[in-house]
């Protein structure tokens, strides 16, 4: 738990929030309880707080899990996950580790910026969304996807997220995959559980990989 201004967020701690949020959610749509009787239990998607996990989270923009894994890999290798280090680096140097343009311009934007990590503990999640997109580069995903995973934030969910949209397509079988305006609208009933829903649709997208033969 985290005290905010005038009331009390519940915080994602330990796979025991995760299998009572996932219980709620099974309670509340029979398709997810299929869902989890497919995945077994979910998984915690608990990162540290801080700028190496952004750092992280901008790394994995609009790349396959895969990709993100190996630049993340080497960024890390050259020290490129350390604050001070990137404000030091140049272009080049970040360039070199399989950085995109417009992610080397975020990196170096976050490395310059004040943002206070641990004051984001006490801001409610729409405020803690305002003030990482503040920052150039940090889009809506990427403040909800550290929200969720660096922060614990119970109700949180990256709309925007190709998986959790293709999931919900296949699950809720639509016609066509949501946009994130469309997500956004479905995942208003998964509230106070949305972190949890957001875990069990990346599982289901996962189980759905596998069946296919696609890792």
């Amino acid at each position: 738990m985290y005290g905010l201004v005038g009331r009390t967020v519940r915080i994602i701690e330990t796979d025991a929030d995760v299998e009572e949020g996932a219980a709620w959610l099974a309670a509340l749509d029979p398709r997810f309880a299929v869902v989890l009787e497919q995945t077994g239990q979910l998984p915690l998607r608990r990162r540290e707080n801080g700028f190496g996990a952004l750092m992280n989270t901008v790394v994995g923009q609009q790349v396959s899990k895969a990709s993100a894994l190996a630049i993340w890999k080497r960024v890390k290798a050259v020290g490129l996950d350390i604050q001070a280090n990137v404000v030091a680096a140049s272009e080049l140097d970040l360039q070199s580790v399989g950085l995109s343009q417009s992610k080397v311009r975020c990196s170096k934007a976050l490395a310059g910026s004040l943002l206070n990590y641990s004051g984001l503990y006490h801001m409610t999640d729409d405020n803690v969304i305002k003030e990482l997109c503040k920052i150039v580069g940090i889009g809506t995903w990427t403040a909800e996807v550290y929200a969720l995973a660096s922060l614990g934030r119970q109700d949180v969910f990256p709309h925007g997220d190709l998986a959790l949209q293709e999931a919900s397509r296949a699950l809720f079988e639509l016609d066509v995959r949501p946009d994130e305006k469309q997500m956004r609208m479905m995942a208003v009933e998964w509230s106070p559980w949305r972190a949890v829903a957001a875990r069990l649709l990346w599982a289901y997208y996962s189980s759905m990989k596998n069946k296919k033969g696609n890792f």
